[in-house]
Protein backbone atom coordinates (compact mmCIF):
# COMPACT_ATOMS: atom_id res chain seq x y z
CA UNK A 1 0.00 0.00 0.00
CA UNK A 2 1.68 3.58 -1.14
CA UNK A 3 1.83 6.43 1.23
CA UNK A 4 -0.93 8.05 -0.66
CA UNK A 5 -3.44 4.93 -0.24
CA UNK A 6 -2.24 4.52 3.15
CA UNK A 7 -4.08 8.64 3.49
CA UNK A 8 -7.01 7.43 1.92
CA UNK A 9 -5.96 9.20 -1.68
CA UNK A 10 -8.30 7.72 -4.84
CA UNK A 11 -6.93 7.66 -7.58
CA UNK A 12 -9.27 8.88 -10.45
CA UNK A 13 -9.25 7.19 -13.64
CA UNK A 14 -10.57 9.77 -17.14
CA UNK A 15 -13.99 8.77 -15.99
CA UNK A 16 -14.39 11.94 -13.34
CA UNK A 17 -14.59 15.13 -16.15
CA UNK A 18 -16.20 18.16 -14.73
CA UNK A 19 -17.07 21.57 -16.63
CA UNK A 20 -15.29 24.27 -18.26
CA UNK A 21 -13.33 26.27 -16.78
CA UNK A 22 -10.32 28.98 -17.19
CA UNK A 23 -7.34 28.24 -15.20
CA UNK A 24 -4.72 30.76 -14.87
CA UNK A 25 -0.71 29.59 -13.19
CA UNK A 26 2.08 32.14 -12.69
CA UNK A 27 4.47 33.22 -10.18
CA UNK A 28 6.16 36.50 -8.65
CA UNK A 29 9.21 36.68 -7.54
CA UNK A 30 10.59 40.07 -5.24
CA UNK A 31 13.35 40.37 -3.18
CA UNK A 32 13.67 38.72 0.00
CA UNK A 33 13.53 41.72 1.90
CA UNK A 34 10.00 42.63 0.46
CA UNK A 35 8.66 39.22 1.17
CA UNK A 36 6.09 40.52 3.87
CA UNK A 37 4.81 43.47 1.87
CA UNK A 38 3.70 40.94 -0.70
CA UNK A 39 2.25 38.74 1.58
CA UNK A 40 -0.23 41.65 3.05
CA UNK A 41 -0.70 42.66 -0.37
CA UNK A 42 -1.91 39.09 -1.35
CA UNK A 43 -3.69 38.42 1.55
CA UNK A 44 -6.12 41.45 0.59
CA UNK A 45 -6.07 40.77 -3.14
CA UNK A 46 -7.40 37.02 -2.02
CA UNK A 47 -9.81 37.72 0.03
CA UNK A 48 -11.37 40.48 -2.60
CA UNK A 49 -10.83 38.27 -5.38
CA UNK A 50 -12.23 35.08 -4.00
CA UNK A 51 -15.76 37.07 -3.25
CA UNK A 52 -16.14 37.87 -6.93
CA UNK A 53 -18.37 36.18 -9.72
CA UNK A 54 -17.29 33.23 -11.06
CA UNK A 55 -14.33 33.01 -9.09
CA UNK A 56 -13.44 29.18 -8.51
CA UNK A 57 -10.84 29.68 -6.59
CA UNK A 58 -7.53 31.37 -5.81
CA UNK A 59 -4.48 31.51 -3.96
CA UNK A 60 -0.88 32.82 -3.47
CA UNK A 61 1.73 30.29 -2.17
CA UNK A 62 4.84 31.05 -0.94
CA UNK A 63 7.64 28.87 -2.16
CA UNK A 64 9.03 26.59 0.38
CA UNK A 65 13.01 26.54 -1.17
CA UNK A 66 12.96 29.78 -2.75
CA UNK A 67 12.89 33.13 -0.94
CA UNK A 68 10.81 35.54 -2.22
CA UNK A 69 9.14 33.25 -4.77
CA UNK A 70 5.18 33.05 -4.99
CA UNK A 71 3.13 30.54 -6.65
CA UNK A 72 -0.52 32.16 -8.31
CA UNK A 73 -3.27 29.69 -8.78
CA UNK A 74 -6.13 30.82 -9.78
CA UNK A 75 -9.70 28.97 -11.29
CA UNK A 76 -12.61 31.20 -12.62
CA UNK A 77 -15.96 29.84 -14.57
CA UNK A 78 -15.91 31.89 -17.64
CA UNK A 79 -14.36 35.19 -19.59
CA UNK A 80 -16.75 37.20 -17.94
CA UNK A 81 -15.69 36.88 -14.65
CA UNK A 82 -11.81 36.84 -16.14
CA UNK A 83 -12.34 40.02 -17.52
CA UNK A 84 -14.17 41.66 -14.91
CA UNK A 85 -11.50 40.56 -12.17
CA UNK A 86 -9.09 42.35 -14.50
CA UNK A 87 -10.52 45.45 -13.36
CA UNK A 88 -11.47 45.13 -10.21
CA UNK A 89 -10.76 47.54 -7.53
CA UNK A 90 -8.19 44.74 -5.97
CA UNK A 91 -6.55 44.15 -8.85
CA UNK A 92 -6.39 48.33 -9.07
CA UNK A 93 -4.83 48.40 -6.06
CA UNK A 94 -2.49 44.97 -5.62
CA UNK A 95 -0.63 46.33 -8.78
CA UNK A 96 0.59 49.56 -7.44
CA UNK A 97 2.08 47.86 -4.26
CA UNK A 98 3.45 45.35 -6.48
CA UNK A 99 5.66 47.45 -8.78
CA UNK A 100 6.62 49.53 -5.64
CA UNK A 101 8.72 46.31 -4.48
CA UNK A 102 12.30 45.64 -5.64
CA UNK A 103 13.54 43.02 -7.95
CA UNK A 104 9.84 42.36 -9.22
CA UNK A 105 9.85 39.75 -11.74
CA UNK A 106 6.19 37.90 -12.82
CA UNK A 107 5.01 35.66 -15.22
CA UNK A 108 1.17 34.19 -15.57
CA UNK A 109 -0.39 32.21 -17.80
CA UNK A 110 -3.70 31.82 -18.67
CA UNK A 111 -5.15 28.04 -19.55
CA UNK A 112 -8.91 27.48 -21.07
CA UNK A 113 -9.63 24.11 -20.64
CA UNK A 114 -12.66 22.45 -21.47
CA UNK A 115 -12.65 19.56 -18.49
CA UNK A 116 -11.14 19.02 -15.75
CA UNK A 117 -10.28 15.70 -14.40
CA UNK A 118 -9.86 14.96 -10.63
CA UNK A 119 -6.66 12.90 -10.09
CA UNK A 120 -6.63 12.23 -6.58
CA UNK A 121 -8.95 13.01 -3.69
CA UNK A 122 -8.73 12.32 0.48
Amino acid sequence: MGALASMGATPRSATGWGKTMIVVQGWVHVHEGDREKLREAARVLVEETRKERGNLAYAFAEDFNDPGLFHIVERWADEEAVAAHMLSPAIAAFLPQLSALREVRLRIARYDTPEERVLMEL
